[in-house]
């Protein structure tokens, strides 16, 4: 009995906390990797919007996880996350128009949706890593 280690959140949710943290991070890695790989030397001023919405998202995820062992204050953390991932899926449909108008290359429309699109995504796991932290709340409340 002393050596066993209970945890204050239920293994499975520390597993689909910690599955979605890995996935916002392979999506980041994954658009910072394609703007190397497809040579991408100028991003249109539009995606700065999407960078900004993913650092707010990355920083307000990172200061809610220490409260995540007392479970206290954390509901603001999920209704803003849920409010920024819906202004990212905004940007992202008017960056979508803007790449398909007719002022980029076909080759560069490809390049730059599959990299905003991965920014998309990563928007998207931070809004089910705080789902899972609103899941973890409730349950043990």
């Amino acid at each position: 009995m002393n050596q066993t280690f209970v945890t204050p959140i239920d293994r499975e949710d520390i597993y689909a906390l910690a599955t979605g943290l890995d996935a916002v991070m392979d999506r980041m890695d994954e658009a910072a990797d394609l703007i190397l790989l497809y040579e991408v030397s100028v991003l249109p001023k539009e995606f700065a919007k999407q960078v900004a919405l993913l650092q707010r998202c990355a920083e307000l995820t990172s200061a809610a996880m220490p409260r995540l062992g007392t479970r206290k204050d954390l509901a603001d953390y999920w209704i803003e996350i849920d409010r920024l991932e819906s202004a990212g899926d905004k940007q992202y449909r008017r960056i979508l128009a803007k790449l398909f108008d007719g002022r980029y290359e076909p080759l560069e429309v490809l390049k730059l949706k599959d990299i905003i699109s991965a920014m998309e995504s990563a928007i998207d796991g931070f809004e089910a890593v705080a789902h899972t932290v609103e899941q973890i709340v409730v349950k043990e409340s």
